[in-house]
């Protein structure tokens, strides 16, 4: 019987060959885009490791998607409704980042058509997410939203402690790392502009 982990790295094995594929991209090109080692990006899509969030994060970077349009299920159909029960999940198995997709379906033939991705973030205590180097140059922004806790987030030069409350607004392209200095669980909302 095949574990969570495995049918989920099966998943993200599909999802980005799928995504390449339609992008015409070959494994060297993708590696070019994202800085993520051909060799990865091979062992990925044979499902035989497991992403971390840096990693994906620069694979979406470079296709062109938010992790929300890379996790969604292409079947679903749309709705201007999202069920909190239908909402999907990713953990990151570095960091322990929980990520909640809140918004219905944005984008895709079966999609609500919105330009607006809105994510619920639980991020442990302690824990820190980094992405060396830039992410690829688009067109997406974002805001942060603290709902609970604290975090610190490197975009471009600037560093910004956030708390309860707090909101951020940036381009996705110039984060550069997010941290949880607290002692408990830092929740809050990603709001993401996916541009045209």
């Amino acid at each position: 019987m095949e574990s969570c982990s495995e049918q989920f790295e099966q998943t993200v094995a599909e999802r980005l060959k799928s995504l390449r594929a339609e992008r015409g991209l070959t494994l060297d090109a993708l590696a070019e885009l994202s800085g993520v080692s051909r060799a990865m990006i091979s062992r990925v899509e044979r499902a035989e490791a497991s992403p971390t969030a840096a990693l994906l994060a620069r694979l979406c970077s470079a296709l062109g998607v938010s992790l929300s349009v890379f996790f969604d299920n292409e079947a679903r159909q749309a709705s201007p409704l999202a069920r909190r029960a239908d909402q999907p999940l990713w953990r990151d198995p570095d960091s322990g980042y929980l990520r909640r997709a809140v918004s219905p379906r944005a984008t895709g033939s079966t999609g609500t058509g919105s330009a607006v991705d809105i994510i619920e973030v639980e991020f442990p205590a302690g824990a820190e997410v980094r992405f060396p180097g830039k992410l690829s140059s688009r067109s997406q922004t974002q805001h942060v939203w603290v709902f609970e806790g604290e975090i610190v987030m490197t975009v471009g030069k600037e560093v910004h402690h956030l708390s309860a409350g707090d909101c951020l607004f940036m381009n996705v392209a110039d984060v550069h790392g997010y941290r949880n200095p607290g002692l408990v669980a830092a929740r809050y909302a990603v709001v993401v502009n996916l541009g045209s």
